[in-house]
């Protein structure tokens, strides 16, 4: 019923947590993301100080967890979104929209004061409802 996974081909995470947690549901399942911030896969910050790279990045890095699991961002029910600074969220907001095309999923999003990373901008996680 739950699994615990690190896919093979995604980037290992940098502490001690795993990427994605899948809870098997009747007929489908739900997929709990780790957040996600833009780390290469050498776990190098990737755009340092550029909104639209980090968030390209991160959202790169979701839709390679979700394919691991055999789903993809029109399966995403909610989104959580961390940004150090509210005014970068327009910036945000146009690379968000290039991968959620349909229906947009429930959403929140919050200012934080800071990330695990320094020069980390954004933390973006995700919950995917997908068929078993």
């Amino acid at each position: 019923m739950l699994v615990i996974d690190n896919p093979a081909g995604v980037a290992a995470p940098v502490g001690a947590y795993s990427q994605v947690a899948r809870v098997d549901v009747g007929t489908g399942a739900l997929l709990f993301l780790s957040g996600q911030i833009a780390l290469s896969d050498d776990g190098e910050l990737v755009g340092a100080g550029d909104m639209a790279a980090q968030a390209t990045r991160v959202f790169e890095l979701i839709g390679a967890l979700l394919a691991a699991h055999g789903a993809a961002f029109g399966d995403v029910v909610n989104i959580r979104t961390f940004l150090t600074d509210m005014s970068m969220l327009p910036m945000y907001g146009q690379v968000r929209r290039t991968v959620f095309t349909g229906a947009p999923p429930t959403s929140t999003t919050v200012e934080v004061s800071k990330l695990f990373r320094d020069g980390a901008l954004l933390e973006v996680e995700v919950v995917a409802a997908v068929a078993s």
